[in-house]
């Protein structure tokens, strides 16, 4: 099982990526346990705004990838469209 996220920051900006792991990975972005990303880093504290569950990982990895491919105003698009993934 794996996770397909998207979580928003302090600034205002949103961060994707995948996990097995969701609240572990939502720690470590947050800084409360090693781990996370440099560009969340300096943009806490950051809170989960949109998860999506897969069976297999490699279909996270490829939903990540799109999504990183699409501009701020077609990811919103994106993550309306498919609500059920809203956490």
């Amino acid at each position: 099982m794996a996770y397909t996220y998207v979580i928003k920051c302090a600034d205002g900006s949103f961060y994707t990526g995948w996990t097995i792991d969701l609240e572990k990975r939502l720690q470590a972005h947050n800084g409360e346990i090693p781990g996370g990303a440099k560009y969340t880093k300096g943009r806490r504290p950051v809170t989960l705004y949109w998860a999506q569950y897969f069976e297999d990982k490699i279909e996270a990895q490829k939903l990540e990838h799109y999504i990183k491919t699409l501009s701020r105003k077609k990811k919103l698009e994106y993550w309306q469209a498919h609500g059920e993934g809203f956490v």
